[in-house]
Protein backbone atom coordinates (compact mmCIF):
# COMPACT_ATOMS: atom_id res chain seq x y z
CA UNK A 1 0.00 0.00 0.00
CA UNK A 2 3.04 2.16 0.13
CA UNK A 3 3.40 2.51 -2.90
CA UNK A 4 0.18 4.16 -3.84
CA UNK A 5 -1.11 7.79 -4.14
CA UNK A 6 -4.05 9.52 -2.84
CA UNK A 7 -5.45 8.55 -6.74
CA UNK A 8 -4.84 5.27 -6.57
CA UNK A 9 -7.35 4.61 -3.24
CA UNK A 10 -9.82 6.89 -4.90
CA UNK A 11 -10.18 4.56 -7.65
CA UNK A 12 -10.28 1.92 -5.68
CA UNK A 13 -12.99 3.14 -3.53
CA UNK A 14 -14.94 4.27 -6.58
CA UNK A 15 -14.44 0.74 -7.96
CA UNK A 16 -15.65 -1.24 -4.90
CA UNK A 17 -18.59 1.38 -5.26
CA UNK A 18 -19.19 0.40 -8.64
CA UNK A 19 -19.46 -3.68 -7.83
CA UNK A 20 -22.70 -2.46 -5.22
CA UNK A 21 -24.01 -0.68 -8.48
CA UNK A 22 -23.41 2.74 -7.64
CA UNK A 23 -23.39 4.69 -10.94
CA UNK A 24 -20.08 6.62 -10.89
CA UNK A 25 -19.57 9.89 -12.43
CA UNK A 26 -16.60 13.07 -12.24
CA UNK A 27 -17.77 15.80 -9.92
CA UNK A 28 -16.44 18.33 -12.49
CA UNK A 29 -18.67 16.71 -15.62
CA UNK A 30 -21.96 17.49 -13.45
CA UNK A 31 -20.24 20.88 -12.43
CA UNK A 32 -22.36 24.22 -13.80
CA UNK A 33 -18.88 24.12 -16.65
CA UNK A 34 -19.16 20.15 -17.03
CA UNK A 35 -20.29 18.40 -19.79
CA UNK A 36 -23.19 16.92 -17.85
CA UNK A 37 -24.51 20.06 -15.90
CA UNK A 38 -26.58 18.62 -12.91
CA UNK A 39 -26.11 21.86 -10.65
CA UNK A 40 -26.35 25.61 -12.02
CA UNK A 41 -24.35 26.92 -9.48
CA UNK A 42 -20.93 25.73 -7.57
CA UNK A 43 -22.67 26.61 -4.12
CA UNK A 44 -25.86 24.54 -4.94
CA UNK A 45 -24.74 20.75 -3.56
CA UNK A 46 -28.19 19.11 -4.34
CA UNK A 47 -29.21 17.45 -7.70
CA UNK A 48 -32.04 19.15 -8.06
CA UNK A 49 -33.34 17.21 -11.19
CA UNK A 50 -32.56 13.60 -9.83
CA UNK A 51 -34.26 14.76 -6.58
CA UNK A 52 -37.53 16.12 -8.44
CA UNK A 53 -37.70 12.95 -10.59
CA UNK A 54 -37.22 10.78 -7.60
CA UNK A 55 -39.88 12.68 -5.91
CA UNK A 56 -42.37 11.97 -8.87
CA UNK A 57 -41.60 8.31 -8.99
CA UNK A 58 -41.92 7.90 -5.30
CA UNK A 59 -45.06 9.61 -4.71
CA UNK A 60 -47.23 9.22 -7.92
CA UNK A 61 -50.30 9.69 -6.15
CA UNK A 62 -48.65 13.72 -5.16
CA UNK A 63 -50.13 16.41 -6.60
CA UNK A 64 -47.15 18.92 -8.28
CA UNK A 65 -46.96 21.84 -5.43
CA UNK A 66 -46.43 18.78 -2.63
CA UNK A 67 -43.53 18.01 -4.60
CA UNK A 68 -42.48 21.29 -5.20
CA UNK A 69 -43.11 22.25 -1.72
CA UNK A 70 -41.29 19.46 -0.82
CA UNK A 71 -38.46 20.16 -2.53
CA UNK A 72 -38.38 24.08 -1.16
CA UNK A 73 -38.02 23.20 2.57
CA UNK A 74 -34.91 21.28 1.17
CA UNK A 75 -33.38 23.54 -0.41
CA UNK A 76 -34.11 26.33 2.71
CA UNK A 77 -33.10 24.66 5.65
CA UNK A 78 -34.47 26.66 8.49
CA UNK A 79 -32.16 26.89 11.79
CA UNK A 80 -29.21 28.55 12.10
CA UNK A 81 -27.17 25.96 13.15
CA UNK A 82 -25.51 23.01 11.03
CA UNK A 83 -26.42 20.48 13.26
CA UNK A 84 -30.00 21.16 14.24
CA UNK A 85 -30.61 21.77 9.89
CA UNK A 86 -29.29 18.35 10.20
CA UNK A 87 -31.61 16.60 12.57
CA UNK A 88 -34.50 18.40 10.23
CA UNK A 89 -33.68 16.75 7.13
CA UNK A 90 -33.33 13.65 9.18
CA UNK A 91 -36.43 13.68 10.26
CA UNK A 92 -37.62 14.35 6.82
CA UNK A 93 -35.96 11.54 5.16
CA UNK A 94 -37.46 8.53 7.28
CA UNK A 95 -40.55 10.18 7.96
CA UNK A 96 -40.98 11.92 5.20
CA UNK A 97 -41.00 15.80 4.22
CA UNK A 98 -44.42 17.20 5.88
CA UNK A 99 -46.48 19.28 3.28
CA UNK A 100 -50.05 20.23 2.56
CA UNK A 101 -51.68 21.09 -0.28
CA UNK A 102 -55.44 21.61 -1.91
CA UNK A 103 -57.50 18.56 -2.62
CA UNK A 104 -60.21 18.96 -6.15
CA UNK A 105 -63.25 19.97 -3.47
CA UNK A 106 -60.94 22.75 -2.11
CA UNK A 107 -60.73 21.18 1.44
CA UNK A 108 -56.94 21.07 2.52
CA UNK A 109 -55.10 17.79 2.63
CA UNK A 110 -52.17 16.91 4.84
CA UNK A 111 -49.72 14.46 3.86
CA UNK A 112 -45.98 13.39 3.77
CA UNK A 113 -43.21 13.42 0.51
CA UNK A 114 -41.29 10.23 0.78
CA UNK A 115 -37.50 11.18 -0.07
CA UNK A 116 -36.49 6.95 -0.68
CA UNK A 117 -38.02 3.87 -0.87
CA UNK A 118 -36.55 2.29 1.93
CA UNK A 119 -38.68 -0.83 1.46
CA UNK A 120 -37.06 -1.17 -2.32
CA UNK A 121 -33.66 -0.11 -2.36
CA UNK A 122 -33.08 -0.75 -5.94
CA UNK A 123 -36.13 1.94 -6.54
CA UNK A 124 -33.66 4.67 -5.48
CA UNK A 125 -30.61 6.60 -7.37
CA UNK A 126 -27.41 5.85 -6.02
CA UNK A 127 -24.36 7.74 -7.14
CA UNK A 128 -20.83 8.34 -5.95
CA UNK A 129 -19.44 11.62 -7.71
CA UNK A 130 -15.57 12.22 -7.11
CA UNK A 131 -13.80 15.29 -6.81
CA UNK A 132 -17.12 17.46 -5.73
CA UNK A 133 -16.11 21.20 -5.94
CA UNK A 134 -18.22 23.43 -3.58
CA UNK A 135 -17.84 27.18 -3.23
CA UNK A 136 -19.18 28.66 -0.28
CA UNK A 137 -18.49 31.88 1.54
CA UNK A 138 -15.36 32.34 -0.42
CA UNK A 139 -13.87 29.12 0.21
CA UNK A 140 -13.42 26.40 -2.91
CA UNK A 141 -13.50 23.31 -1.31
CA UNK A 142 -13.48 19.27 -2.89
CA UNK A 143 -14.25 16.20 -0.92
CA UNK A 144 -12.85 13.36 -2.22
CA UNK A 145 -15.81 11.25 -2.98
CA UNK A 146 -19.69 12.14 -2.42
CA UNK A 147 -22.28 9.33 -2.21
CA UNK A 148 -26.02 10.72 -3.83
CA UNK A 149 -28.85 8.76 -2.77
CA UNK A 150 -31.65 10.41 -5.24
CA UNK A 151 -29.66 13.61 -5.37
CA UNK A 152 -28.92 14.06 -1.81
CA UNK A 153 -25.56 14.28 -0.64
CA UNK A 154 -25.70 11.76 1.91
CA UNK A 155 -21.99 10.77 2.84
CA UNK A 156 -18.96 12.28 2.07
CA UNK A 157 -15.65 10.41 1.96
CA UNK A 158 -11.99 12.02 2.26
CA UNK A 159 -8.87 9.89 1.80
CA UNK A 160 -5.41 10.71 1.93
CA UNK A 161 -2.00 9.51 0.61
CA UNK A 162 -0.99 6.22 1.48
CA UNK A 163 3.04 7.20 1.00
CA UNK A 164 2.71 10.29 2.85
CA UNK A 165 3.88 9.57 6.20
CA UNK A 166 2.42 12.83 7.62
CA UNK A 167 -0.96 12.28 5.96
CA UNK A 168 -2.47 10.23 8.26
CA UNK A 169 -6.32 9.29 8.66
CA UNK A 170 -6.30 11.66 11.69
CA UNK A 171 -5.58 14.17 8.45
CA UNK A 172 -8.26 13.24 6.94
CA UNK A 173 -10.73 13.65 9.87
CA UNK A 174 -9.29 17.49 10.46
CA UNK A 175 -10.00 18.02 6.73
CA UNK A 176 -13.76 17.07 7.20
CA UNK A 177 -13.93 19.52 10.21
CA UNK A 178 -12.55 21.78 8.05
CA UNK A 179 -15.45 21.26 5.66
CA UNK A 180 -17.84 21.20 7.84
CA UNK A 181 -16.90 24.95 8.85
CA UNK A 182 -16.38 26.24 5.12
CA UNK A 183 -18.76 24.49 3.35
CA UNK A 184 -21.82 23.45 5.91
CA UNK A 185 -24.27 23.57 3.13
CA UNK A 186 -23.08 19.95 1.78
CA UNK A 187 -22.98 18.40 5.36
CA UNK A 188 -26.80 19.43 6.58
CA UNK A 189 -28.02 16.29 4.25
CA UNK A 190 -24.73 14.07 6.16
CA UNK A 191 -25.84 10.50 7.31
CA UNK A 192 -22.55 9.38 7.13
CA UNK A 193 -19.06 10.22 6.92
CA UNK A 194 -15.42 8.30 6.28
CA UNK A 195 -11.94 8.96 6.85
CA UNK A 196 -9.02 6.60 5.14
CA UNK A 197 -5.52 6.94 4.52
CA UNK A 198 -5.52 3.49 2.20
CA UNK A 199 -4.34 1.75 5.01
CA UNK A 200 -7.03 2.24 8.17
CA UNK A 201 -10.65 3.50 7.43
CA UNK A 202 -13.10 4.58 9.83
CA UNK A 203 -17.13 5.57 9.38
CA UNK A 204 -18.52 8.60 11.79
CA UNK A 205 -21.46 11.13 11.77
CA UNK A 206 -21.87 14.32 11.90
CA UNK A 207 -21.03 15.16 14.63
CA UNK A 208 -18.54 12.34 16.23
CA UNK A 209 -15.04 13.28 17.45
CA UNK A 210 -12.53 10.75 16.82
CA UNK A 211 -13.56 8.54 19.46
CA UNK A 212 -16.74 7.92 17.48
CA UNK A 213 -15.18 7.46 14.37
CA UNK A 214 -14.84 3.32 13.83
CA UNK A 215 -13.74 0.74 11.81
CA UNK A 216 -16.41 -1.89 10.16
CA UNK A 217 -14.83 -5.22 10.52
CA UNK A 218 -17.75 -7.05 8.84
CA UNK A 219 -19.34 -6.93 4.96
CA UNK A 220 -22.26 -9.59 5.84
CA UNK A 221 -22.60 -8.33 8.93
CA UNK A 222 -21.83 -11.76 10.66
CA UNK A 223 -18.10 -12.71 9.77
CA UNK A 224 -15.24 -10.34 10.01
CA UNK A 225 -13.81 -9.56 6.77
CA UNK A 226 -10.62 -11.06 5.80
CA UNK A 227 -7.37 -10.06 7.26
CA UNK A 228 -5.56 -9.32 3.91
CA UNK A 229 -8.82 -7.09 3.10
CA UNK A 230 -8.47 -3.54 2.78
CA UNK A 231 -9.88 -1.40 5.50
CA UNK A 232 -11.70 0.86 2.96
CA UNK A 233 -12.80 -2.45 1.05
CA UNK A 234 -14.36 -3.93 3.67
CA UNK A 235 -16.46 -0.50 5.17
CA UNK A 236 -17.91 0.29 1.98
CA UNK A 237 -19.08 -3.22 0.20
CA UNK A 238 -20.09 -3.53 3.76
CA UNK A 239 -21.84 -0.29 5.34
CA UNK A 240 -22.64 0.93 2.04
CA UNK A 241 -24.21 -1.82 0.36
CA UNK A 242 -27.57 -0.57 -0.95
CA UNK A 243 -30.04 -1.92 1.80
CA UNK A 244 -27.83 -1.95 4.49
CA UNK A 245 -27.04 1.80 4.20
CA UNK A 246 -30.55 2.38 3.69
CA UNK A 247 -31.06 0.65 7.12
CA UNK A 248 -28.51 2.26 9.22
CA UNK A 249 -29.42 5.75 7.95
CA UNK A 250 -33.33 4.65 8.90
CA UNK A 251 -33.49 2.53 11.62
CA UNK A 252 -29.55 3.09 13.58
CA UNK A 253 -28.77 7.12 13.46
CA UNK A 254 -29.97 8.48 16.51
CA UNK A 255 -29.63 12.12 18.20
CA UNK A 256 -28.99 13.34 21.55
CA UNK A 257 -29.02 16.62 23.37
CA UNK A 258 -25.65 16.66 25.55
CA UNK A 259 -24.76 19.88 27.67
CA UNK A 260 -26.95 21.97 24.93
CA UNK A 261 -25.33 20.27 22.05
CA UNK A 262 -26.93 18.22 19.25
CA UNK A 263 -24.84 14.81 19.33
CA UNK A 264 -25.68 12.33 16.03
CA UNK A 265 -24.55 9.42 16.24
CA UNK A 266 -25.27 5.77 15.12
CA UNK A 267 -26.43 3.39 17.70
CA UNK A 268 -27.13 -0.38 18.19
CA UNK A 269 -25.34 -0.96 14.71
CA UNK A 270 -22.86 -3.79 16.01
CA UNK A 271 -25.09 -6.32 14.04
CA UNK A 272 -23.45 -4.83 11.32
CA UNK A 273 -20.58 -3.38 12.64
Amino acid sequence: MSDLVESDVENAALSWLSTLGYSIICGSDISPSGSLIEREHYDEVLLRHRISTALIRLNRAMPDEALKDALLKLIHPESPTLAANNRSFHRMLTDGVPVEYRRRDGSIAGDRVRLIDFEHPENNDFLAGNQFTVVEGGHHRRPDIVIFVNGLPLAVIELKNPADEEATIWTAFNQLQTYKQQIPSIFTFNEALVISDGLEARLGTLTADRERFSPWKSIDGEAAAPATMPQLEALLRGAFEKRRFLDLIRHFVVFDDKDGQIVKKMAGYHQFH
